[in-house]
This record gives C-alpha cells, sequence and structure tokens, in this order.
C-alpha cells in the first residue's frame, strides 16, 4: 500500500520553527494529512509564514491541513501579535453568540492570514464536574443550553471564514475526575445522564455541520464498559456514525497520552481507532511512533485487519473536508498578514468582551 493513501490519515507534530531538511524528507516519504503546530513551532507572524508556506511546499499532491488549539485563554499556542481571547468560560459568562461568533471570525482571519487552516475549536464538553482537572475553564459553562448555543457560534464564526472547526471531545469530558494526559479516565454516568447532559452539544454541531470531530480519550461505562471512546466501534461506530448521522472527519485526541500510550501500543491504539471509525490518528511529539503507526496501518489493511472499504470511507472524508476548506491553495503573505494580525478592530473586540463580561458580573451580583 501506497504513503499517498495511508499517510493522508495522519495528523502530525514536529519540533522546531523552520522545516527541517529532515522533516521535508520526513513529509515527502510519509505524505501525511495534516500537521498540528503547538507553542514551540511559533515565533512570529513572518516566521510561521514562513513555516507553513514550507510545509505546503512538501505536500504538491494533496494540500495540508494546518492546525492550532487556539481556544482562547490558556490553551493557547500563538504568539503575543496575535489577538488572544479569553477562554471560553468568560465567553460563557458574556452571555452572547454575537461576541462568542466574533472572536471566532477574528481568531480565524488572523490564523488563515498565516497559513493555518485548522483550529482545534470549539470545546462542546460540559464543565459538569467541579472536580474537572483537565476542562474547566476551557468550557463555555456548565449547561449543555450554553454550551450547545456558543459552541453552534463558534464553529460558525471558523467555518464562514474557511477554517476548519473541530468539535471536542465526544462524547464529552466534562464529567472526568482524572486527566486524559496523564491517565485513563472512567466515567461512571448512566446512559441518561449522558443524553441529558454530555450529547446535546455534540448533537447541536452535528446538525449545523462542524466539519471535524475530536474523540475523548475516556471509558464511558454505560456505552462501554472496556473501551475508551476513541478505540471504541460502539461510542464512534454506532453512536456517532450510524445514530447521529455524523459522516465528517473524525480525529482521535493524541494518542501519545497517557490514557493510550499507559495502555496500548501506538500501531495497536491507531488500528483500533480506525476500525471503530476515527479518520484521523493524532500523533503529537514521537516521529518514531508515527513511522510505526503508519507502518502498523499499512500491514493491517494488507492483511485484512482495516477492510479497504474502511479505509476508502476516511480517505474520501479527508478529500471532502480538503475540498471544502483548503483548494484552492493560495500562499499567504506578511503584508496581508500585517494589515491582520492584531488589527485595531481586532483589539477592540478584545475590550469589548473584557467590558460584558464585567457588566454581566456585577449585574449577577
Amino acid at each position: 500500500m501506497s504513503y499517498d493513501q495511508i499517510g493522508q490519515l495522519f495528523m502530525i507534530g514536529f519540533d522546531g520553527i523552520t522545516v527541517s531538511a529532515e522533516l521535508a524528507s520526513f513529509l515527502r516519504e510519509y505524505k501525511p494529512g495534516g500537521v498540528i503546530l503547538f507553542s514551540r513551532n511559533l515565533e512570529s507572524i513572518a516566521q510561521i509564514i514562513e513555516l507553513t508556506i514550507d510545509l505546503q511546499r512538501c505536500s504538491p499532491h494533496s494540500p495540508l491541513l494546518i492546525s492550532i488549539d487556539q481556544e482562547g485563554g490558556r490553551v493557547s499556542r500563538l504568539p503575543k501579535d496575535f489577538t488572544i481571547f479569553p477562554s471560553c468560560e468568560v465567553l460563557g459568562q458574556c452571555r452572547s453568540s454575537e461576541l462568542a461568533y466574533a472572536a471566532a471570525a477574528t481568531t480565524a482571519k488572523e490564523l488563515k492570514t498565516v497559513g493555518i487552516n485548522m483550529n482545534m475549536s470549539p470545546v462542546l464538553d460540559v464543565n459538569s464536574n467541579p472536580a474537572n482537572p483537565v476542562i474547566g475553564d476551557r468550557a463555555f459553562g456548565t449547561t449543555p443550553d450554553i454550551v450547545s448555543e456558543l459552541g453552534l457560534a463558534t464553529v460558525g464564526g471558523l467555518q464562514d471564514n474557511r477554517v476548519v472547526a473541530c468539535g471536542k471531545h465526544f462524547p464529552g469530558h466534562g464529567d472526568t475526575n482524572s486527566d486524559s494526559h496523564k491517565e485513563l479516565p472512567s466515567v461512571p454516568a448512566t446512559r441518561e445522564r449522558l443524553e441529558r447532559i454530555e450529547f446535546p452539544p455534540f448533537r447541536r454541531a452535528i446538525t449545523s455541520g462542524v466539519a471535524t470531530m475530536m474523540t475523548a480519550h475516556v471509558v464511558y461505562q454505560a456505552l462501554d464498559e472496556s473501551r475508551p471512546a476513541t478505540l471504541s466501534s460502539t461510542i464512534i461506530g454506532r453512536l456517532l456514525r450510524e445514530e447521529l448521522h455524523y459522516d465528517g472527519v473524525v480525529l482521535t485526541d493524541d494518542l501519545e497520552m497517557h490514557a493510550i500510550i499507559d495502555h496500548y501500543g501506538i500501531g495497536d491504539a491507531t488500528i483500533q481507532a480506525i476500525q471503530a471509525g476515527c479518520d484521523m490518528p493524532l500523533i503529537c511529539k514521537d516521529r518514531n511512533r508515527v513511522v510505526a503507526a503508519l507502518n502498523a496501518v499499512d500491514k493491517a489493511v494488507a492483511n485484512g485487519d482495516i477492510s479497504a472499504g474502511r479505509l476508502a470511507q476516511s480517505l474520501a472524508r479527508i478529500r471532502r473536508l480538503k475540498k471544502r476548506f483548503l483548494v484552492p491553495y493560495r500562499p499567504v503573505t506578511i503584508s496581508d498578514a500585517k494589515l491582520v494580525v492584531g488589527c485595531r478592530s481586532h483589539k477592540a473586540l478584545l475590550r469589548s468582551i473584557d467590558q460584558t463580561r464585567e457588566r454581566s458580573s456585577k449585574a449577577d451580583l
């Protein structure tokens, strides 16, 4: 099997602020469908533009999804020249879908002008457990109504400006009492409670056309007693694909998180995720693990553990996503970016959000 196909399934991270000869060689050989950028990759407007242009040059056969976690608040990767919005919780306290839409649209415009075409946002988790160590202020609020409303506004703000949105973490990470970066959480909630609290924001986002979704590395005992959602055909294949009729691209959360890597080999986890119905395994750091996962999928397709039909479904979804948001590819320019990034109107919106939050806080007293 050619990496032209299997490589397209993968989204990978890397170190450094430039495309080294080694990275360029890797991208040309393995042909991943996307990359994810972190603070370690981002230094300035000019550097980011050079990086994204060079990344795209390494993928002439298919434009790369170039993604980032730019939620706002404590999950922000961009340097200080950019307009950095407060956390989702602050936007929730403003109780304004118009402001949430405007913040997402502004973020999208600034990302797009430096060559980043995908944002791992919105967080659709309901912050329903005060002891949750990983979601907290990353959520828009503590009820499904506010999360649904502002989640939809965020999807619209991003996608109306041709930046791919990603709803996360399906089917909901808000009721965990441990952090999946460090260990495998388990949620004992009943199916009825999940339907009432966790599922509604995802249902609404699916109905409104969110382009991609990210899975949670969490065991939901009422849905699948043994496997985390990322690796569960019951949760991804049956619930998300069949019951909720979602046919967008499904990404895994980072497969190097301890919730997965402490329990599964990287190759086994990748195969199980694809078998479950995920389209894009995300591996954020270790290039050796990327190669191991690619080769494991290659072998699984060759021996029939991943059927040709299952592979074709994912490839078709990824092609459709790229056609919708990435084609035609146009290189970005420093002159355009300097007019957009951190401009006066964007800073004014930031002040407006702060003022609205202050008024809302006083009204609650």
